[in-house]
C-alpha cells in the first residue's frame, strides 16, 4: 500500500511509507488511548494487502494483553528470592494506570494494539512483537539515572498511581504523541538525556532492526507496523539511514549494563565504614562501643519495622523487620525487605482469590494494602526504604560521636 492510499484510510494519523531492500515498510502512528487510532487501524488493514502486521508489543505486554489472568501463576517466593519485587511492583502500577486511563475514556489502552492483531488474524496474515522487552527497557533507565533520579522516577509512579485527579487537557495530547511508557515517565524523560535514549530513542532503533529483520526473509514485501506516535520519526529514520545487518543491534539493546562502581562499591563501603566505626568505637570504651551498636541496630531496626507497618504487615512481619534490618544492612547481598516480604509471605499466604482480584485491587490506593499479593510487594518496597534510611540515618549518627 502507497503512502496515498494510507492516508486516505487513516487521514487523522501520522503515516510513514519507506522503501528498502524490496520491502515496502508503511508505518501509522497511533494513540494508545484513542478509539479512532483503533478503527484506523482497522481500516487499513482491511483494506490493504500486506503480508505482515508489526505491533508496539513485546512478549510479555502482549501476554499480559491476552491473559490478564496470567498473574495468578506468579511464585512470590521466586519473584522475592531472585530480587523482582520491586520490578513486579512497578509493572502492577504502570498497569494500574493504564487501566485508570481506560475508565476515564472509555476505552482499553493499547485498543490499536490489539485491533491490529485481530485483523491481521481475521486476515490470516503474519504478525509480529517487534517492541523490547519491558522488564529489560526498565533495568536500562533505572540502571543510566543516579539516586535521585531514581528517586524522582520512584515518586512520579507513585504519584501517578495514588492520584484520583482525573487526566487534564494538556496530558490527554501527551498521550496522543507516544505510549504507556513514555506517558509514565515523559516529565522525567524530557529532562534526563540518559532517561530518554533508554525509553525512546534505544527502543526506535530496537523496533527498526526487529522490522528489517522481520522481512529479511523475502517472504514479506508489505510490511505495516503499528507504533506509538511519538516513535514514528525515530523508526523511519533508522529503517532509512541504517545500513548495518538485520538484526545486529538487538543484543547490544537487549542487554542490561552492570551498575557503576560507585553504586557497586558503595554499600561494601558503607559496611566498611559502619564495622570500622564499631572498633573505634570500643577502643575508645566499651561504653561508647555498646552506644554505636545500639544507635545502628535501634534506628535501623525501627525504620525498617516502621516500613513493614506502613505496609500493613503481620506483627511478626514487623519484628522480622526490626530483628534483620541491622545485619542486612551490613550484607550488601541482601535486603530487608526479602526477609520481611519471605516472613509475611508465610504468614498470610495469598489465596486463589487474591490473584484473582488483583488486577482490580489495584487500581485504588486502598486496594493495594486489602490484596495479599499486593501487600506483599509494598512490605518489600517499604521495609527497604526504611533500612536504607535507617543505614544513612544511623551511620552518620555513628559518625558524629566518633568526631
Amino acid at each position: 500500500m502507497n503512502e496515498a492510499a494510507a492516508v486516505e484510510l487513516a487521514p487523522d494519523q501520522p503515516i510513514r511509507a519507506i522503501e528498502r531492500d524490496g520491502v515496502r515498510f508503511t508505518l501509522l502512528g497511533t494513540a494508545h488511548v484513542s478509539r479512532a487510532s483503533a478503527e484506523a487501524v482497522t481500516r487499513i488493514i482491511e483494506g490493504g494487502d500486506f503480508d505482515l502486521v508489526a505491533v508496539e508489543l513485546c512478549g510479555s505486554r502482549y501476554a499480559a494483553m491476552t491473559n490478564p489472568d496470567a498473574w495468578k501463576d506468579m511464585d512470590l517466593f521466586r519473584v522475592i528470592r531472585d530480587g523482582k519485587g520491586g520490578l513486579v511492583a512497578a509493572n502492577l502500577a504502570l498497569g494500574a494506570y493504564q487501566r485508570r486511563l481506560a475508565e476515564q475514556f472509555g476505552i482499553e489502552p493499547g485498543a490499536e494494539m490489539k485491533a491490529a492483531l485481530e485483523a491481521a488474524e481475521a486476515r490470516t496474515v503474519d504478525h509480529a512483537l517487534i517492541d523490547r522487552d519491558v522488564g529489560i527497557t526498565f533495568k536500562r533507565m533505572f540502571r543510566s539515572v543516579g539516586l535521585f533520579e531514581k528517586f524522582n522516577l520512584f515518586s512520579g509512579l507513585l504519584y501517578s498511581l495514588f492520584s484520583r485527579e482525573e487526566i487534564t487537557e494538556e496530558e490527554i495530547e501527551k498521550l496522543k504523541e507516544g505510549d504507556m511508557l513514555e506517558s509514565t515517565f515523559s516529565e522525567f524523560a524530557m529532562r534526563s538525556g540518559s532517561l530518554f535514549t533508554a525509553l525512546i530513542s534505544e527502543r526506535d532503533v530496537f523496533m527498526a532492526d526487529r522490522l528489517r529483520e522481520a522481512a529479511r526473509d523475502g517472504e514479506h514485501r508489505e510490511v505495516l507496523a503499528v507504533v506509538g506516535a511519538g516513535h514514528l520519526a525515530g523508526i523511519a529514520t533508522e529503517l532509512e539511514s541504517t545500513d548495518v545487518e538485520p538484526g545486529s543491534a538487538q543484543a547490544e539493546l537487549e542487554a542490561v549494563p552492570p551498575r557503576g562502581l560507585v553504586s557497586r562499591a558503595l554499600p561494601w563501603v558503607i559496611t566498611v565504614a559502619i564495622l570500622t566505626g564499631f572498633v573505634i568505637g570500643f577502643s575508645r570504651s566499651p561504653d561508647l562501643g555498646i552506644e554505636l551498636v545500639l544507635t545502628w541496630v535501634l534506628v535501623n531496626g525501627l525504620l525498617a519495622s516502621l516500613g513493614a507497618a506502613i505496609a500493613g504487615g503481620h506483627p511478626l512481619t514487623i519484628a522480622s523487620g526490626f530483628l534483620a534490618a541491622p545485619l542486612t544492612s551490613l550484607n550488601p547481598t541482601v535486603a530487608a525487605g526479602m526477609v520481611t516480604a519471605s516472613v509475611e509471605t508465610w504468614l498470610r499466604k495469598p489465596t486463589v482469590g487474591d490473584f484473582t482480584r488483583l488486577r482490580d485491587d489495584v487500581l485504588r490506593m486502598s486496594g493495594w494494602w486489602r490484596n495479599r499479593v499486593s501487600r506483599i510487594l509494598l512490605v518489600l518496597v517499604f521495609s527497604n526504604l526504611g533500612s536504607m534510611a535507617g543505614t544513612w540515618i544511623a551511620g552518620l549518627r555513628i559518625f558524629e560521636r566518633l568526631t
